[in-house]
């Protein structure tokens, strides 16, 4: 009865982990952009939106650490006030006897327009 029980507990916690941050409704009109926003937008900060850590990571595809990553900023940029974000870095890496990417990052500058 207990080895059933932890079996489903492990697989309800892989399977969470292969799933990508969900971003808040007020998120999704957060712009992600490459180029430097216009002088009449208020710079906010620095924000950094992550997914993936060395134990979910291999069980996570790459595509979902990276929308979970960006999901992640714009949650974040929500939180700040703002509506639109100037990315500045996108990293992946992997951790050690990893099967792939592990971990994304992405870092942006968060602003008000």
């Amino acid at each position: 009865m207990h080895v059933i029980k932890l079996t489903s507990l492990a697989a309800i916690f892989l399977c969470t982990g292969c799933s990508a941050v969900k971003a808040v409704p007020e998120a999704k009109t957060v712009f992600l952009v490459a180029d430097k926003p216009a002088q009449s937008c208020q710079y906010l900060g620095e924000a950094i939106g992550s997914q993936g850590n060395f134990l979910l990571g291999n069980f996570t595809a790459s595509d979902k650490l990276m929308e979970g990553a960006r999901n992640d900023l714009r949650n974040k940029a929500v939180d700040m006030g703002g509506n639109t974000v100037h990315v500045q870095n996108i990293t992946s890496s992997q951790s050690d006897d990893a099967l792939g990417t592990t971990n994304t990052l992405v870092v942006g500058h968060v602003y008000r327009c």
